[in-house]
């Protein structure tokens, strides 16, 4: 029986940050799809910041952490957030220090002082490291004052102190979620405002009836706490070894890091490559 495979990006399958994936991962993706599997993408990156990976074919993307999803040209869900709400969410967290960047299908909008407070952090989850190489590397990341209304699917959070996060969570926390990193390591918390109508779990299922396929034949590959419903969702999790030690708890299997071969060796190991 064939299966439907769903991958990560940041820290799971590229190193975090990066767009390009070990050569044996775009291996084992390509002898996957060869052996009848079907391999998807489920991420927290919205479309724009994925579309570097897309040089490489994938039979359906749950995007923006489950907000946008699709199988080729079909949406299978477009659930943005309410301007109403956005501007609340805005309005409250940056009364309180945090600093913010929003996700729409066409770009990435960041507060205008993001990269100078995540240069003076240290250390780093494969999140902290996707957005420093990012704002470094501009990539498709505008000042905030640029935004030009478009949809928008999340609002990832920075702050000194996971304290500073509390008011929004009280005022938006019947509807949405804030998703915090466990890895304090890098001297801020971060994380993710997300909508409880999606999530990546959500996004699986909806792939996985588009295609028929029952959730016991699916695979979840992650490293990080808001692959957290996936991981719950699939009908085997596996967390790379260089993820959240969180998560691990929650995977069927710890499979070596992104840097170590990680998904050509649990392919392999997992029976997907023939």
């Amino acid at each position: 029986m064939s299966k439907l495979i769903f991958l990560d990006i940041d820290g799971t399958l590229t190193e975090a940050g990066t767009n390009v994936p070990p050569e044996s991962a775009v291996k084992a993706m390509e002898m996957a799809r060869k052996n009848g599997n079907k391999v998807c993408l489920c991420t927290g990156r919205n479309m724009d910041m994925l579309s570097p990976l897309l040089v490489y074919p994938f039979d359906g993307i749950v995007s923006s952490s489950g907000g946008y999803v699709t199988v080729g040209d079909t949406v299978l869900a477009d659930c943005p957030m309410p301007k109403e709400v956005l501007k609340q969410a805005l309005d409250c967290l940056h009364s309180n220090g945090v600093f913010c960047t929003i996700e729409g299908n066409n770009g990435s909008f960041g507060d205008e002082n993001l990269k100078d407070f995540l240069d003076t952090t240290e250390g780093g989850n494969s999140e902290i490291e996707r957005w420093r190489k990012a704002l470094s590397e501009s990539l498709h990341i505008r000042p905030m004052n640029e935004y030009d209304g478009s949809p928008i699917y999340k609002i990832v959070v920075m702050a000194r102190e996971a304290s500073q996060i509390d008011e929004c969570r009280a005022l938006l926390g019947e509807e949405y979620n804030i998703v915090l990193q466990d890895m304090p390591a890098h001297g801020c918390v971060n994380g993710e405002l997300l909508s409880k109508s999606f999530d990546k779990g959500k996004g699986v299922r909806q792939i996985a009836e588009h295609f028929g396929y029952a959730i016991e034949d699916t695979i979840g590959f992650g490293d990080s706490m808001n692959d957290i419903e996936m991981i719950e969702t699939v009908g085997h999790a596996v967390c790379m070894a260089n993820g959240s030690e969180t998560l691990k708890k929650y995977a069927d299997e710890i499979c070596p890091a992104v840097t170590e071969d990680g998904l050509y060796k649990a392919f392999e190991k997992l029976g997907l490559l023939g």
